[in-house]
């Protein structure tokens, strides 16, 4: 059996735990640079006039006419939240798959079918005494089954956020009130295809037959068909994907026309991106920089360039990648324009220990990677950013997003832990 673990409205949830007294009221988060609404708990949501991705300054007037509390995405503080619930969700099963930031599942098969309900309800009373993270948890005998009964658990207030899949009878029901377009895996254009066949919920789906399934929606369907059906296909993964290309890419808080500010704000997403290679146990054989202006402005002259860089020898080295990516930059920087957003992207990622050294390499470059690891250790030890390149430069206020309504990184930060009372 497995288990669907889902945070409720989680990052207005990581926000709620920190400031209790905003239980039962209106929380949105929002996007970089406080753009728009992109997460809301259920009392924002249950406000009729709260469209969601709208422009802030559309929709402010909503927000102060219904005392919503905004504040500004804090993923550090969210990235951590989510794995100390990982953590727990780790003491009642050693196969847990992280599947999102707010979602896993988790195999539960080892407990008796008897016990389940409890075992759900355990879940779920434990993920909330260690977080304050309110959670659902829906148990089934596949993955895709587990999905619906997690959001059958939270959608009935009789369920008590959880909901166990353990009979027959419960399986026919859970799919009998399901429509198609809120089944795991089925498309909009795969829902139409169904529905003119005179389905019209998942249990008319799960009673089509299988060769017209596997015909009109290919192996992936047919998977899909065999889950609802009790049948598990979709195995249990618990090693994390490598991955493939490591980038980003923000919006200034601010458009800059000073190369010096943009050469600071590349540098500071190098070390990001370069870090996150390190962790992963990668190395990059090219590098993209790429440079713009805000193509939503009409009245302004726009520009776009990148640059590729292949690299004479893979690697994950903070200062190797700086220094490429700066002569990037300066290669593909033109002036007279004002400039929104800058962008390093890593691609070609293939594992350190298969580098292969080019016939020119300088020996030199292995104390540029010692040197990266003891920066490693000591921001690891100290907070991010304690050591840095001087490229990065400390004027980071005059390019970096706009978050006026961070709250702080409680949980990763020694001088924003959470203070009760006043300070002496």
């Amino acid at each position: 059996m497995i288990a669907l673990v889902d945070c409720n409205s989680f990052y207005a949830s990581c926000e709620q735990v920190f400031r209790p007294d905003l239980q039962g009221k209106p929380v949105v988060v929002l996007s970089n640079n406080d753009g728009c609404v992109i997460a809301a708990n259920k009392e924002a949501k249950a406000l009729v006039q709260m469209p969601m991705f709208e422009p802030v300054f559309k929709i402010k007037h909503i927000l102060e006419a219904n005392d919503v509390t905004c504040f500004s995405s804090n993923y550090t503080l969210y990235a951590d939240m989510s794995q100390r619930v990982m953590e727990t969700l780790r003491t009642f099963s050693p196969i847990v798959e992280e599947y999102s930031i707010d979602e896993s599942f988790v195999d539960v098969s080892h407990y008796p079918q008897n016990e389940l309900h409890q075992i759900a309800i355990r879940i779920k009373e434990t993920v909330f005494k260690n977080t304050g993270i309110p959670v659902g948890v829906g148990i089934a005998k596949t993955k895709s089954l587990a999905k619906i009964a997690n959001k059958f658990a939270k959608k009935l207030p009789e369920n008590k956020g959880v909901y166990v899949v353990d009979s027959e009878e419960k399986r026919t029901h859970l799919l009998t009130i399901t429509s198609l377009k809120n089944v795991w895996g089925i498309g909009r254009k795969h829902a139409i295809r169904v529905e003119k066949t005179g389905a019209k919920n998942a249990l008319d789906f799960a009673n089509l037959s299988v060769a017209w399934v596997r015909k009109e929606m290919t192996v992936v369907g047919e998977r899909l068909w065999r889950e609802l059906n009790n049948q598990p296909c979709l195995e249990m993964t618990i090693l994390p994907d490598i991955k493939k290309g490591i980038g980003t890419a923000k919006s200034f808080g601010q458009k800059l026309t000073d190369y010096h500010l943009i050469e600071e704000a590349t540098s500071f997403y190098v070390a990001e991106v370069a870090d996150l290679l390190r962790q992963q146990g990668s190395a990059a054989r090219c590098l993209e920089v790429f440079l713009q202006t805000n193509h939503f402005s009409k009245s302004e002259h726009q520009y776009f360039k990148n640059i590729f860089i292949t690299l004479d020898t893979p690697t994950n080295n903070t200062i190797t990648l700086t220094k490429e990516a700066i002569k990037g930059l300066k290669a593909i920087y033109k002036p007279g324009f004002r400039y929104k957003k800058v962008g390093v992207h890593l691609h070609h990622l293939i594992p350190e220990n298969e580098v292969q050294m080019s016939l020119f390499h300088q020996e030199h470059k292995i104390e540029n990677v010692n040197l990266s690891k003891v920066m490693d250790a000591i921001n690891s030890k100290y907070g991010k950013n304690k050591v840095k390149l001087a490229t990065v430069g400390n004027r980071e206020k005059e390019w970096a997003l706009v978050k006026e309504h961070r709250s702080p990184r409680f949980t990763t930060q020694w001088d924003e832990l959470l203070t009760i009372g006043k300070k002496s």
